[in-house]
């Protein structure tokens, strides 16, 4: 959703922002992770949705069950997003702080599902291939989705290259339903 996008970009700029002055980029992927996944556990996200408490109170409550994995920063992070109501935007800053990290290491994460495991030599051409065109090192995360009969659909943030035989056999529907 583009609006949210829109409100989670401040919030991610200043947590990027404060990462790398600090030098401390990996730690905040791994607090916005860990907030993240917290975040979306069903019972968690009854305990924020929640009219009974105030967005302070919540904040705390996700910071008290997530206090192993947080630093100070994080607390204080939650902090802020509940002085606006806006803990319902720890995957959106989540991920545009992820977007500013990868721009900033030069490298980009690609989601491959293939209806067949890739092997070396394939996921390497795909790699090498992909590092042409971005021009940034390429980590790929396989899957595999026996559905798409063949091909694979390639997730480069927020490009998709659909190739399955499923995706192509789908437009081909699309097409002579149309004529």
């Amino acid at each position: 959703m583009a609006e949210l996008a829109t409100i989670s970009r401040p919030y991610a700029n200043a947590v990027f922002g404060l990462a790398k002055s600090e030098g401390t980029l990996a730690q905040w992927s791994g607090v916005l992770a860990v907030l993240d996944t917290t975040s979306q556990q069903h019972t968690v996200k009854d305990l924020l949705s929640s009219p009974d408490l105030a967005a302070s109170d919540k904040a705390a409550k996700l910071a008290e069950i997530c206090a192993e994995e947080i630093t100070d920063q994080g607390r204080a992070f939650l902090q802020s997003l509940a002085e606006h109501n806006r803990l319902e935007l720890i995957t959106d800053v989540r991920d545009q702080f992820e977007a500013l990290r990868a721009e900033e290491e030069r490298s980009i994460e690609v989601q491959v599902t293939s209806a067949y495991e890739l092997t070396a030599s394939q996921s390497e051409s795909l790699r090498k291939a992909l590092h042409a065109k971005f021009n940034k090192d390429i980590t790929i995360e396989a899957t595999v989705d026996a559905s798409l009969v063949g091909g694979a659909i390639i997730r480069a943030g927020d490009i998709v290259i659909d190739g399955s035989v499923k995706g192509r056999l789908a437009k081909l529907v699309d097409t002579l339903v149309q004529a």
